[in-house]
């Protein structure tokens, strides 16, 4: 059975940008896992960082258990997410464990550092997946299968210095958008966390407007996620394209890209 692997940096960014295309790829039959890098620790201005990364992996894993998807614990703090060999070495053994066919992650230009440095993770620790002689933390045996990466779109779908970004493929996300609120609305306690510091009326109605846009831009979709594949070197082939070759009439290439 085919799988997909999911890696972002905190609890809720899955939900954010890359859920409704997991939920497509499980009701055609794939097996799909759930990875946030981090504990979520620093999502609070009212509970002590302990207290918030106990209650944040509750609600991560209540929002897996909505999507039907396997949940991997997280091994770094909020902010503390860096590019070093020991975070590659476990993502890198997840990906051996997992033995994705597709892995979903962030933009490498996102307006964050942690969501940055989670994209490096999970493409070199793909990269490592069928290198003998790495040695993952833990260790687990190299695997050779292709494994195309995607990354999504960025918060706000614009660069850090507020370039517009637009995907290569669109995936039409409108039938499955309400089990992704859904999954999203376990995230609970980031309700008075995103409205006090970073001006969020509503995440779920921020959620919704992200994928309002990107569904207007296909002229098509009410409701959509945008994604952008990683070269192919070290992955796969380059025609290789899971998404166009399971998803149907839910995929559109953007035609401004090349």
């Amino acid at each position: 059975m085919p799988t997909a692997l999911a890696i972002a940096a905190h609890p809720d960014d899955i939900e954010f940008v890359m859920a409704g295309t997991l939920l497509l790829l499980k009701e055609a039959g794939w097996k799909i896992h759930y990875l946030n890098v981090t504990n979520g620790d620093m999502g609070s201005t009212v509970m002590s960082a302990a207290q918030t990364a106990r209650v944040r992996r509750r609600e991560a894993q209540a929002a897996a258990r909505v999507l039907g998807a396997k949940w991997h614990a997280p091994f770094c703090p909020d902010l503390g997410v860096f590019y070093t060999e020991k975070n590659i070495r476990q993502v890198s053994a997840i990906v051996r464990q997992v033995k994705p066919s597709v892995v979903f992650t962030h933009a490498l230009a996102d307006y964050m550092e942690d969501h940055m440095a989670t994209a490096r993770l999970a493409v070199t620790g793909t990269f490592t997946r069928g290198i003998p002689n790495y040695r993952s933390i833990p260790a687990r045996p190299p695997t050779l299968e292709s494994c195309v990466v995607y990354h999504a779109m960025p918060h706000g779908q614009c660069t850090p210095t507020r370039e517009p970004v637009q995907p290569e493929i669109y995936v039409d996300t409108s039938s499955v958008h309400e089990a992704k609120r859904a999954a999203l609305a376990c995230h609970t306690s980031q309700k008075e966390w995103l409205d006090a510091t970073q001006g969020m009326d509503s995440y779920l109605a921020t959620m919704d407007v992200f994928s309002g846009k990107l569904g207007k831009q296909t002229r098509k979709f009410q409701q959509a996620e945008g994604w952008t594949r990683h070269l192919h070197f070290g992955f796969g082939a380059e025609e290789d394209d899971p998404l166009r070759d399971v998803l149907g009439k839910k995929y559109l290439r953007n035609p401004k890209r090349p």
